[in-house]
């Protein structure tokens, strides 16, 4: 493979040209305490840190930051670190999807103003993974990912808890009085451990791992625990990895293919992810020119089992047990048919390659084929009269697969909020709670309401799932029959808007439908009176927002941000 030299480095037009501007590139340098020789004729690391002291999940990017600089370095780079928008999932409202799309603007920004050569994406918390690479593949420099890491297992008494799952189970448990506050007091200071994301499989561990399976990162890094040494290690070779990436000219358009996105979609239903994956994966294949249609979901879902018996979609395991049971290399070695083994990576190997000596440790953490979880459909895409473009449901984590029950319907988040727990709500175990008004316009920003509580007069007869739909995202972590993403949303006139309260809907999972089952006469005269609500924003970054961002079926992302075209380099004067 031919090899850049010093004068083809990006950042060799800031600091190789004697000129004028080059001299000021050069003093301000040295102004940091750096020599010429720190950084001449060297390849300029971007360290895109997602670090804040107000993220959770990324509390301990302040340490691997520095073994990052420590692998650059030891490698013959020079390292600069550009701390970028942090995306604190429980923190950030109204939701950090509204904001996915600007830190992918932020780094392709940053990488194309500044004299980078490479990147080194430092992200985990459930929008920073998609958002650093969306923004890497637009500006199609050599990158790699170094995922957070799970956090370790939660533990109350001789309970093992996981996080995000484990605060829906137990606040249902606390409204129905089945716990005390103190027990929940003793939950809340027992279910974060440590540094890391949520270590149920939900949205960040899902994305670390699609991350991965795309070739985005090094063999093996997305299962590390947080606080492992080996994390630390990853984080030392990646740094050292990225360097020869430049000098390769290996970028994440060179590697990233249809094949590669098929990929991702077989670990994602292999694994029992998140539904977030399916909005997060048909946007970064936007960004790397490929179409990915929600049906190719369905195809996936249909051939591929749920080897991962991690929570929610499993019964008990965490991803802590899920790395000591082999990690990500062994569940997708188990998967070896179904993959395209010869999609390159980062590593410069091929999956294939980095697949090999893989073994499953825990047959019961990571199931064998001959002994899934699931045999298929995990991840359901559904259509019909209510989601013309599209919903989707985690079909491996409920048991309600078979529906049909009269409409409680919500027009907004305060609207639920305020009536779910009323004992004079007219609602049952075989009613459907339907949200509007909670998209990506609506919410506004899609937000993770979607996991709609039981009403509380219902759990305390024991109700613990029941349908809920809505044009909303769920949490990663949780679980139970919750039809998601409605496309196109209520707020632009999708006909989730047209639902009332007593109307029939029907869901069925094996037929891959949801009706409202009205006439289509019916349906249109609602649908005719039906008036478009006030835009929510005028100006700020929430009217760039309102006016560009897509549907969920079409990954949420800006119209004027997906594709290829080039954009021009900056100018030097």
């Amino acid at each position: 493979m031919a090899r850049k030299k010093p004068e083809d480095l990006r950042s060799y037009r800031w600091y190789g040209v004697d000129d004028l501007r080059s001299f000021g590139h050069r003093s301000r340098t040295a102004q940091m305490g750096y020599d010429r020789s720190d950084y001449a004729g060297k390849p300029v690391i971007a360290i895109i840190n997602t670090w804040s002291d107000i993220n959770t999940c990324h509390t301990h990017f302040k340490q691997r930051v520095e073994e990052v600089k420590r692998g650059v370095w030891q490698a013959g780079g020079f390292p600069v670190e550009m701390p970028a928008m942090s995306l604190a999932e429980p923190m950030q409202k109204p939701t950090t999807m509204m904001y996915r799309n600007f830190l992918a603007m932020e780094t392709e920004e940053l990488l194309r103003s500044y004299p980078a050569d490479g990147a080194v994406l430092m992200g985990g918390c459930d929008k920073t993974t998609p958002a650093l690479i969306m923004g890497a593949i637009s500006m199609n420099l050599p990158s790699i990912y170094v995922p957070a890491g799970p956090m370790l297992s939660g533990h109350w008494r001789e309970t093992t808890l996981g996080s995000g799952s484990d605060s829906w189970k137990y606040w249902a448990e606390l409204r129905a009085g089945t716990i005390t506050q103190k027990d929940w007091n003793e939950i809340e200071d027992s279910i974060a451990r440590s540094p890391g994301t949520c270590m149920t499989m939900g949205t960040a561990a899902t994305m670390m791992s699609l991350a991965e399976s795309l070739g985005f990162c090094l063999p093996g890094a997305a299962s590390i625990p947080a606080p492992d040494s080996n994390h630390a290690k990853m984080a030392t070779l990646s740094g050292k990895r990225i360097v020869d990436m430049v000098w390769e000219d290996l970028k994440p358009r060179d590697f990233l293919t249809r094949d590669s996105f098929d990929n991702a979609a077989v670990t994602l239903m292999a694994m029992g992810g998140s539904t977030n994956a399916l909005i997060h994966l048909v946007a970064m294949a936007g960004r790397a020119g490929i179409k990915f249609p929600l049906e190719r979901f369905n195809e996936f879902s249909a051939k591929v089992p749920l080897l991962a018996n991690v929570r929610p979609s499993g019964d008990k395991y965490l991803m802590e047990d899920f790395y000591y049971a082999g990690g990500l290399r062994a569940l997708l070695n188990e998967l070896r048919d179904l993959l395209d083994l010869n999609s390159r990576t980062v590593n410069g190997k091929t999956l294939g390659e980095n697949l090999q000596g893989a073994k499953i440790y825990n047959p019961e953490v990571i199931r064998p084929r001959s002994n899934p979880l699931k045999a298929s459909g995990g991840l359901v895409v559904l259509r019909g009269n209510l989601a013309p473009n599209g919903a989707v449901i985690k079909a491996a984590a409920t048991s309600i697969h078979k529906h049909v029950g009269k409409a409680v319907v919500f027009d907004d988040y305060n609207d639920m909020a305020a009536r779910i727990d009323r004992d004079d709500l007219d609602v049952d175990s075989n009613s459907v709670l339907v949200l509007r008004n909670a998209g990506p316009l609506g919410g506004p920003g899609m937000p993770e309401w979607g996991m709609l509580p039981v009403p509380k007069k219902l759990l305390k007869q024991g109700v613990r799932d029941m349908v809920r739909i809505s044009d909303a995202r769920m949490s990663g972590t949780s679980y139970g029959c919750c039809v998601l993403h409605v496309a196109p949303e209520s707020y632009v006139g999708g006909p989730l808007a047209f639902v009332r309260t007593g109307d029939l809907i029907e869901l069925d999972v094996e037929r891959r439908e949801l009706n409202l089952k009205i006439s289509e006469e019916e349906l249109a005269k609602r649908k005719a009176a039906w008036k478009q609500p006030p835009r929510k924003f005028e100006r700020s970054y929430g009217a760039i927002f309102s006016r560009h961002v897509k549907q969920a079926d079409e990954g949420c992302d800006f119209d004027f941000l997906e594709g290829t075209t080039p954009v021009a380099e900056p100018e030097i004067h």
